[in-house]
């Protein structure tokens, strides 16, 4: 780290003075050099020309050109304070320049930075970096400004980020950059993730400029009121040649504190990565998608460590599959309920089939009729839906904990170079519309383990065609070309999972069918159960005297 000196104090020039008055001496040029604040992980630079971050770079790190990964650089960043004064004028900080002093106690490193006036005004920036951590501790103070400043108004610290491209996929990138903060209460609210969207809020802790694996984060030590926060979409402006995905802003009033300025706050400058930003202790975890509701609670309490403890002396690519098998076991007695409705559904559709013909014209009877040939067999339709809608939390909540993963970023499996990224086997010399300029493989073999799978779950169950109505079969078929697209550009990992997850089932459920699951018995057992005296009550007994009772009072209507 330079040793920083202080220079002499230069006599502001004439314009200066006629321009700026007593603070002219703020915006007089001097001639110190960048300071350089470094620790373990990080390396940040310092333009004693504004005082501001001048570079921040995540050591050991790279983008998906294997460049070195800056949170800030030079054209990316903007950070002031704006200072009203008494006259109606305004003074911002970036104009300023300082004079360096860095001073290092331990593993700890301070840097002040001091902008001065002949009169005796100063304005203080202090940096301290730790020797180990993401954590950035920053203070601003006035010293001698009491007389000028207007103390009715309060000073401003605007803050905005152009957010690099740092993945292959600008546009799967870009679904996870999003400006979010967290208020006192411990909720979490963000701004558009598609489009361009501007806020206003009170109670806020801390901002996160979060750029997908990536964050940037302002940690307030007391909360503030009117907070603007702007967020801006980027990636599809040409001029930018896809470096930027998008622009955040926001404006932090700040508080006097006997009419002078004194606050002190952190930012933090690292992976979006759950356990390193939950071991600070501030909730700034909580910026992370991990998913509303159950499924984000399935994530941080099942999946994040399980997958953790997986990938911890296993390939990640492995431990994918792994975790896939796990859950796939776990979700096996769901899976053979499913089937064996499936399969009692099948043994009863010819007598269904001569149901629905004997009272074709009978739509109330009809349905009487089936209902009681369901509850005499023992069989239940809404059986095979209730196993599905089981999974689905499991299911969502694995959807949203992959891209975000931040451990899966530059883990090779097979072909796959990134498993945080799409895993390219043929690039294109040209884009398909909602596909893109090149050919996955693992969405490939997701979509094909999807479709078998759908052609044996749709082939064990009637799909009655009713007039008006779309063919559900058609519908079940587009699944996996729906995917086919929509994976092509998502994280090979989740595609992985899909492919696995798809794959495991069709095999256990021909494991059931040819070893499990006695067709044959299954009927016996259905044609014993028609034989036994029907049971009041129950659900279905309540529906089919509902119906009764409907009828009726349809056909008291028709005499009138």
């Amino acid at each position: 780290n330079p040793k920083a000196t202080p220079t002499t104090p230069v006599e502001p020039t004439e314009a200066l003075n006629t321009i700026y008055g007593p603070f002219a001496g703020f915006m007089q040029p001097t001639d110190s050099a960048i300071q350089v604040l470094e620790n373990d992980v990080l390396r940040i630079e310092v333009n004693p020309q504004g005082g501001i971050l001048e570079q921040v770079a995540l050591k050991g790190v790279v983008n998906y050109k294997d460049e070195p990964l800056y949170l800030v650089a030079a054209d990316n960043s903007r950070f002031s304070i704006e200072l009203p004064l008494i006259d109606g004028r305004v003074l911002q900080s970036e104009d300023f320049y300082y004079t360096p002093s860095l001073q290092t106690q331990g593993d700890t490193t301070t840097l002040v930075m001091t902008a001065s006036t002949a009169g005796g005004q100063q304005l203080i920036y202090t940096y301290q970096l730790g020797g180990r951590g993401h954590l950035l501790d920053f203070s601003v103070a006035t010293v001698g400004m009491t007389p000028y400043l207007d103390t009715e108004k309060k000073p401003q610290m605007h803050w905005a980020t152009d957010a690099f491209r740092n993945s292959k996929s600008i546009e799967y990138e870009n679904r996870y950059t999003e400006l979010t903060y967290g208020h006192s209460d411990d909720k979490v609210d963000y701004l558009s993730l598609a489009g361009d969207d501007e806020e206003t809020e009170n109670a806020v802790r801390w901002i996160s400029f979060r750029q997908h694996f990536f964050s940037a984060i302002l940690v307030l030590k007391q909360t503030a009121d009117a907070v603007v926060l702007k967020s801006q979409n980027l990636s599809e402006k040409e001029a930018l040649e896809e470096r930027f995905t998008k622009r955040y802003e926001t404006a932090v009033p700040l508080l006097w504190n006997g009419g002078e300025l004194n606050v002190a706050m952190e930012f933090y400058y690292g992976p979006t990565d759950y356990k390193t930003l939950k071991s600070y202790e501030r909730n700034l975890e909580d910026s992370i998608p991990l998913g509303w509701g159950i499924f984000g609670w399935i994530n941080r309490f099942l999946f994040l460590p399980l997958f953790a403890f997986l990938a911890s002396f296993l390939p990640h690519g492995i431990a994918i599959i792994v975790l896939t098998i796990i859950v796939r076991l776990a979700m096996s007695p769901v899976t053979y309920k499913s089937y064996v409705s499936q399969i009692k559904m099948k043994v009863l559709r010819p007598e269904v089939d001569e149901i629905n013909k004997k009272y074709a014209n009978d739509a109330v009877k009809k349905q009487q009729e089936v209902m009681s040939l369901y509850t005499r067999a023992g069989a239940n339709p809404m059986s095979g839906c209730v196993p599905a809608l089981l999974q689905m939390p499991v299911f969502f909540a694995l959807f949203t904990f992959f891209p975000v993963a931040y451990s899966l970023r530059n883990q090779p499996f097979l072909w796959a170079d990134d498993l945080s990224s799409y895993d390219s086997v043929v690039d294109l010399p040209f884009s398909i519309p909602f596909y893109g300029d090149h050919i996955s493989l693992f969405p490939i073999l997701a979509s094909i383990a999807i479709f078998f799978y759908t052609r044996m779950t749709t082939g064990q169950q009637p799909m009655p065609q009713q007039p008006g109505m779309p063919n559900m079969k058609v519908i079940m078929y587009l699944m996996p070309l729906m995917m086919l697209f929509f994976f092509n550009n998502y994280a090979s990992g989740l595609s992985l999972y899909y492919f696995v997850s798809n794959l495991l089932t069709i095999i256990l459920m021909l494991v059931i069918k040819n070893y499990i699951i006695d067709d044959q018995r299954i009927h016996a057992q259905i044609e014993e159960n028609k034989k036994k005296p029907k049971k009041a009550g129950g659900f279905a007994a309540r529906l089919q005297k509902a119906m009764e009772e409907a009828e009726k009072q349809k056909r008291a209507q028709g005499r009138k």
